[in-house]
């Protein structure tokens, strides 16, 4: 039987029966990852390595939508604008964090804005680590409807933003700098590697987003289950706040994350999905599912 898509759009999910990084694995452009989604593989299969508690109950607050842009390039949308408005009203509906993403053009962060804003809500913003003088800007430019701001670190690293965008890697001191511009809670997002762990010591951010980018970052291999395991502790004296990413797909990985350390999981891909198949109403359902 034929998928049936509410969008317009040459859709590049392939609407698997489980998100496992198999149906799309390697495609870039697209929904899979790189080094044939490695690392997309091994974040979904690495929940089930760890022991949960399963009498923890899993809450609206403990989810929220991934930061994602791009969705004409990998999602496939006819148009970038149509995404937004609906991935970000399903996340509101369901009660979960609004997290937007920052990308090139510079309008997938302006749709993002506009999309939190034409719901009356605030989010978390997660730029990308571009020159300072253009994140003091896109600071400015989301400051009112911000909860926090924040920078994808690994973002520079990101394939499908090569040659679109000119990003940095950035020390220590431009981030104090920026945090100190921002002057709102302040967030690293892309923490996998041991010299992630110690700029976070260095920066104390406010809150740290452990993530290999979905797998979508030339990065270590490995799964942010296990990142997350291995390093929960050490990250949590120095920052308010752990998040994770990369793989969650059923309320048991929400389970092992929070005994792991984590305050708040957050997806995408599978949402998206059936965001896609089913339009609204079909991704509150999904996010739905996780709460117990």
């Amino acid at each position: 039987m034929a998928t049936k898509i509410f969008f317009q759009g040459d859709f590049k999910c392939r609407f698997c029966r489980e998100c496992l990084g198999l149906g799309c694995k390697g495609e870039l452009p697209g929904m899979g990852g790189v080094n044939e989604s490695r690392n997309f593989i091994l974040n979904c299969s690495a929940w089930d390595d760890f022991p949960a508690d399963e009498s923890v109950p899993v809450l609206p607050q403990d989810l929220g939508i991934a930061p994602v842009t791009g969705a004409a390039q990998n999602i496939g949308f006819q148009r970038e604008a149509d995404f937004y408005i609906n991935y970000f009203t399903a996340a509101e509906h369901a009660g979960i964090s609004l997290c937007v993403g920052d990308g090139a053009p510079d309008e997938k962060l302006e749709l993002g804005t506009k999309a939190v804003e034409s719901l009356g809500s605030k989010a978390y913003f997660f730029l990308k680590p571009y020159p300072d003088e253009k994140l003091v800007q896109r600071i400015d430019f989301v400051r009112s409807h911000a909860l926090a701001v924040g920078m994808d670190i690994d973002a520079y690293n990101i394939a499908t933003m090569r040659n679109q965008a000119k990003l940095e890697r950035k020390t220590k001191e431009q981030i104090k700098s920026l945090r100190d511009y921002a002057k709102l809670p302040f967030m690293l997002k892309g923490i996998f590697t041991e010299e992630d762990v110690a700029l976070c010591r260095e920066v104390k951010p406010d809150i740290v987003v452990v993530s290999n980018h979905g797998g979508r970052v030339e990065t270590e291999e490995g799964s942010t289950a296990d990142f997350l395991a291995k390093y929960a502790v050490e990250l949590s004296d120095c920052t308010g706040e752990i998040w994770v990413d990369g793989g969650i797909r059923k309320t048991r990985d929400v389970q092992v994350a929070k005994k792991l350390g984590a305050k708040k999981c957050l997806v995408a891909r599978p949402w998206i999905s059936r965001l896609v198949c089913g339009g609204i109403p079909a991704m509150e359902e999904a996010v739905r599912q996780f709460f117990c």
